[in-house]
């Protein structure tokens, strides 16, 4: 790719990145609830993790055949409301409070990883926006199409690393903050945890947005 068009690519898809989303909002809720290192894990699981099958399915098309079937696309929809609802009960039902992290909290990075990217699967817009954006910065002249595609999908994977990881750590320190007062733990789980619901049932009733 031309270095100017991808620099404008890299600009735009950070730009459009930082404003919060069901992602960034997920991972906020982690960091003052969990702390930093679970938050931080959420994010590799929400760009690396849904990246090693967003990407195959964007260049084989699959993610055309989501986009173009309203059935699929509100199916994809309410699994993610779903997914958020069952998260966020978790840490308002299953909160304890205790000298240390609550068993919930000390939950491997592998489960934080894991249930980042199924967050990010099955929120219908990741897919819809690179099926509808990425194209625009694709040459045919210049080389392969498919691996053009891959590039710029693992491009933007990779500027929300930085943009959610960001997030993660800012939130993070906030939770540090917290943990240091034992009165606070109980509640910014609870907190967190009606704050991960609450975004459930919006994305149920008004769809995800671009991250």
């Amino acid at each position: 790719m031309n270095p100017t068009m991808w620099m404008a690519f890299l600009g735009t898809v950070a730009l459009m990145q930082l404003p919060p989303g069901p992602d960034s909002m997920l991972v906020m809720a982690r960091g003052v609830g969990q702390g930093r290192r679970v938050a931080l894990f959420t994010v590799l699981g929400m760009t690396v993790g849904a990246g090693m099958i967003q990407l195959p399915l964007l260049t084989l098309g699959i993610s055309s055949l989501v986009k173009a079937s309203p059935f699929a696309f509100k199916l994809l929809q309410w699994a993610g409301a779903g997914h958020l609802i069952w998260l966020g009960l978790k840490l308002v039902l299953f909160s304890s409070v205790s000298s240390g992290p609550s068993q919930h909290e000390t939950a491997g990075p592998f489960a934080a990883a894991r249930e980042g990217m199924i967050a990010n699967l099955v929120n219908p817009w990741p897919i819809t926006f690179m099926v509808a954006f990425l194209p625009q910065f694709v040459d045919p002249a210049a080389g392969s199409v498919t691996l053009q595609m891959l590039l710029l999908g693992a491009n933007r994977k990779m500027t929300g690393v930085v943009v959610l990881g960001t997030y993660a750590i800012g939130s993070g320190a906030i939770g540090t903050w917290m943990m240091r007062r034992p009165s606070f733990m109980l509640w910014r789980q609870r907190v967190a945890g009606c704050f991960i619901i609450g975004l459930g049932i919006r994305m149920a009733i008004t769809g995800g947005m671009s991250r």
